[in-house]
């Protein structure tokens, strides 16, 4: 079956509105999202489809969005449309892993063309992967899920159970162990595919607006409620949601989730009825629930809802055998996102990364692959630092840690300072006196 999948993002709504007809009459499956976002809910790995992004938007632009969605499936085509005077910015996105570009004024024949061409080539990738696994080689979850542990064989096992089924699952494990990666693949192997995923972080609702940002609210039911709008949980009306963190949501707010899950019904603030809610609900937690409720932080209630089907996340540490794989895996992925020469790791490499502590889990190991891969050497380790009477002072390990993280940024994104100031969540200001500090420049890293 010819592929014909397109999500469209461009917060101007005219030229949305435009290149969604123009799309719609060359034959194309068209769905317009006014946000970055908005198109992330809608992309998995093994995602059917293509990307056309303007490349300016505001929150979430263009060349973030391209980054957000390779950081997902790498082969994914996004196809960036870009105004007069950003031709240079989307050559260094065609560098960068974006398919193609197009110039603003562009006619519709244009365009389908492109998106043509991408669509071919994200068939052909996607008939690729099913051949492979056909001859026996790693499949996406595979690929998704690297180990050949007996608890990772376990585990995707267990994931391709319970993937295609509509049961809540509740997965729990340390930081950076791969908890939504696990929650996104259940949701792509479910009939749900189709529809958005969304995220809620627990740990950063705001507490003033929790409700509204969750249920939802009707025009007039607080003071600057000038329209309806509608909240996280009916934007996923037939997908996943997934409740990121759940340990760290406050207790008054888990009775109201208690009631949305039990009865899968919503009523928005100044609302008189209920709303019907269908969707699936994954959550995640860092901390044992259980032990959560016997410490009284946490519903009894809502843990025994939540926990239909428990996935446990096994820390690095206990699959060591695992990381020599996983670090080659992540080494290849990091070349081509940083577009370096790909370099397998010698022996001696893998054999100091198996014997490290990695309590950050894979997050941990995927930043020393990166360094790696552009030539830093591995994260560096407490226990490596040169003791007092060395020379060697704390300041200097972390201004040299420092400094090698803004070099590895600003490589990755060829100079462009936008996505290197949002990822490191800092100012554009205090990206500057960094870069001053340390005697960089942009110009260094723009070829």
């Amino acid at each position: 079956m010819t592929l014909t999948r397109i999500l469209l993002a461009d917060d101007e709504e005219d030229l949305r509105v435009s290149t969604t007809q123009a799309l719609d009459l060359a034959g194309f499956d068209v769905i317009a999202c006014d946000t970055g976002e908005a198109v992330l809910t809608r992309v998995g790995f093994g995602f059917d489809g293509i990307v056309i992004t303007d490349i300016r938007m505001p929150g979430l632009d263009g060349l973030s969005l391209m980054n957000r969605i390779h950081e997902i499936d790498r082969d994914i085509p996004v196809i960036l449309i870009t105004g007069h005077g950003d031709v240079q910015l989307a050559v260094r996105a065609m560098r960068a892993g974006a398919h193609d570009f197009v110039e603003k004024p562009f006619s519709g024949t244009q365009l389908a063309g492109i998106a043509g061409r991408a669509l071919e080539y994200r068939q052909l990738v996607l008939e690729n992967r099913v051949l492979r696994a056909a001859a026996g080689q790693a499949d996406d979850l595979e690929v998704r899920l690297i180990g050949r542990t007996p608890a990772m064989v376990d585990l995707r096992r267990q994931i391709r159970t319970i993937g295609p089924s509509d049961a809540d699952v509740l997965i729990m494990g340390e930081t950076g162990t791969g908890k939504e990666v696990v929650a996104r693949t259940l949701h792509d192997l479910s009939a749900r595919k189709p529809k958005p995923f969304i995220t809620i972080d627990c740990s950063a609702l705001p507490e003033t607006q929790i409700e509204s940002e969750l249920f939802g609210h009707e025009a007039g039911a607080f003071p600057g409620a000038m329209r309806a709008r509608y909240g996280k949980f009916e934007h996923a009306r037939g997908g996943t949601i997934l409740l990121d963190d759940i340990g760290a949501m406050p207790l008054a707010l888990q009775g109201k989730l208690l009631r949305v899950i039990q009865d899968r019904v919503i009523t928005p603030l100044g609302a008189n009825e209920a709303r019907d809610l269908d969707v699936r609900f994954i959550a995640t937690s860092r901390t044992d629930l259980g032990e959560e409720v016997n410490a009284g932080r946490f519903r009894a209630d809502l843990f025994y809802r939540l926990n239909v089907v428990m996935l446990r996340m096994l820390p690095l540490s206990a699959r060591a055998d695992d990381i020599p794989l996983l670090f080659s895996k992540l080494l290849i992925e990091a070349a081509a996102r940083h577009r370096v020469a790909e370099a397998s790791a010698p022996p001696h490499v893998l054999a100091e990364v198996a014997a490290r502590d990695w309590p950050g889990n894979v997050r941990e190991l995927r930043n020393a692959a990166d360094r790696f891969a552009l030539g830093l050497g591995l994260t560096p380790r407490a226990s490596d630092a040169a003791p007092p009477d060395e020379g060697a002072r704390l300041a200097d390990l972390v201004a040299d840690f420092e400094r090698s993280v803004l070099v590895s940024a600003l490589t990755a994104q060829h100079g462009n300072l936008r996505p290197v100031y949002e990822a490191l969540g800092l100012s554009r200001k205090s990206l500057y006196e960094k870069m001053q500090k340390y005697g960089l420049d942009k110009g260094q890293f723009s070829g």
